[in-house]
């Protein structure tokens, strides 16, 4: 699986869940499965295409690799936006950009707060906004 610490305007974006049922209301990265035959940055272009209706670039991987379920492990890249606005298409219903410091205003998905954190604490470094 892999998630999109989307940036821009030194803010990260932030996509509640509206699916499955045990998920929704909680926040995430945007993102989801690798299909056969892709790396995983190219599933996550083809992810945030598919969920935000945008075209972004695939950045840095942020360090970890985080546990779902059995047989299932989270990683993390930076992206930029490249064209389109995001929208919530599918599995969201609300997307938030927040600034550093403002991560906990939202109730990140457990499997996502490491990631989070690390893109705050990049993304503090480059706007001067203490996190």
């Amino acid at each position: 699986m892999v998630g999109g610490a989307v940036c821009e305007g030194g803010r990260l974006l932030a996509a509640r869940r509206s699916a499955p049922p045990a998920l929704a209301g909680r926040w995430e990265l945007p993102g989801g499965k690798v299909e056969d035959g892709e790396t995983p940055e190219r599933a996550l272009e083809r992810e945030l295409r598919e969920e935000l209706g945008v075209e972004a670039a695939a950045g840095e991987r942020i360090p970890g690799e985080w546990v779902l379920r059995p047989g299932y492990v989270l990683q993390v890249w930076t992206a930029r936006l490249v064209s389109g606005v995001p929208r919530p298409l599918q599995d969201h219903d609300e997307l938030r950009w927040l600034l550093p410091g403002e991560e906990s205003q939202v109730d990140w998905l457990d499997q996502d707060r490491p990631a989070v954190a690390e893109a705050m604490r990049r993304l503090a470094g480059t706007t001067g906004v203490r996190p």
